[in-house]
């Protein structure tokens, strides 16, 4: 897992006015909350006073969750800068009285797009950050998305990107694509490009097929029953660590989108937020069913990759790589381009300090790297690519 990234922290719809949300992600809790404003906001969880949770129960109920802009611990009222993290007041010394410099708790850049709040979870300036995945069509009135579907599943993210850039599993696992009948004699994988994109790696690849072979599905008919067979051109390409986009073409006039931008939790979970976009059946009755046709495919993967073993993917050597595994290969030669900037989280450091209770650990912010006097801990981090396999070798 990397900081340095942009990272969904929940949807838009999902985080009220007035009621700040736990959420987990890269192992750690954060605080997301609206400001009097309405503006998100993203602070570490952990109050530095007694580790109180930020986001946590209240149990006084009718009091404030939020105030001119902060948030305010159940523990014991200390109120929080969404903006800054800075402390503005401890009840127990008097309101209006400053409080000490070291009273501050990680900010986090956050943004609202696609329906999604983004928070920037790593210590970069702004000049310096990777750009925010960005979906294209969302303005375009000519596509129409539906309502983001979040998918909580029980694996590693790694392993979530590598099934989507690879091309050998389509017909194995998704039968639904038209594709049930496996003929052993002549069965191989088509080909495909792999192709490099802004920050990884993809695939691409065509296949001859009338249009109703997309599933079957009534609800394509409308569109694609008198069409005479055409190349489809069809492909997923990743993003950063953690995001990839997955385009299919049946023609220039019937396109899908799909955007998959994951939230690793922890080592063994992941939060998936997949936004589709298509140019086709604008009017909102087809929603629900092409929602419902998209869960049917993602519960085919899901089901697959619940049972893979080891929950981490491995190393190169300890797996039997074919030709169609080339761009999971690159995917993994992209990471560790991130572990040399010393962007990977030491997990198993982290883990064995964390479970020892006594440290409090944060994803460092960018107010770091303008002030000191901080309170929490940041995660361990790995210096480069070599360091974490000289580690993870003695383990």
């Amino acid at each position: 897992m990397y900081i340095n990234f942009w990272y969904p922290m929940l949807r838009s719809e999902d985080l009220a006015a007035g009621k700040p949300e736990k959420v987990k992600v890269l192992g750690l809790n954060f605080a997301v909350f609206r400001d009097n404003d309405g503006v998100a906001r993203t602070l570490s969880d952990t109050c530095t006073h007694r580790g109180g949770s930020l986001a946590g129960a209240w149990q006084l109920g009718e009091r404030p969750r939020i105030v001119d802009g902060c948030i305010v611990c159940p523990y014991h009222g200390w109120e929080f800068s969404g903006e800054s993290g800075e402390c503005t007041n401890i009840p127990s010394i008097g309101y209006g009285t400053k409080p000490p410099a070291r009273a501050k708790v990680d900010s986090y850049p956050t943004v609202e797009k696609y329906g999604i709040v983004f928070a920037f979870l790593g210590d970069l300036p702004e000049e310096e950050r990777p750009p925010l995945i960005e979906v294209k069509e969302w303005d375009n009135p000519k596509w129409r998305a539906n309502s983001v579907l979040v998918l909580d599943v029980p694996f590693h993210y790694e392993r979530s990107m590598e099934n989507g850039i690879d091309p050998a599993h389509n017909e194995f696992v998704h039968p639904t694509h038209g594709l049930s009948a496996i003929h052993r004699d002549t069965y191989k994988v088509r080909d495909h490009d792999v192709v490099e994109g802004d920050q990884s790696l993809g695939i691409m690849f065509k296949h001859r097929y009338a249009a109703p072979g997309l599933g079957h599905n009534e609800t394509y008919k409308s569109v694609s029953s008198e069409a005479p067979a055409q190349d489809i051109y069809a492909g997923t390409e990743t993003y950063g660590p953690a995001a990839m986009i997955t385009q299919i073409e049946p023609s220039s006039n019937m396109m899908f989108r799909q955007y998959f931008i994951e939230a690793p939790v922890d080592e063994n979970r992941t939060r998936i937020f997949f936004v589709n976009m298509r140019n086709f059946l604008l009017d909102p009755k087809h929603d629900g069913a092409i929602h419902a046709r998209n869960k049917v495919i993602a519960q085919q993967d899901i089901e697959t990759l619940s049972g893979v073993y080891p929950l981490r993917t491995p190393s190169n050597t300890k797996e039997v790589h074919m030709p169609a595994d080339k761009a999971v290969v690159g995917y993994r030669e992209w990471l560790q381009k991130w572990d040399d900037k010393g962007w990977r989280i030491d997990w198993n450091t982290y883990k064995m300090r964390e479970a020892g209770g006594e440290t409090a650990f944060t994803i460092p912010s960018p107010g770091r790297r303008t002030a000191g006097n901080w309170v929490l801990e940041t995660v361990p981090l790995f210096k480069n690519h070599a360091e974490r396999m000289k580690a993870e070798s003695k383990r």
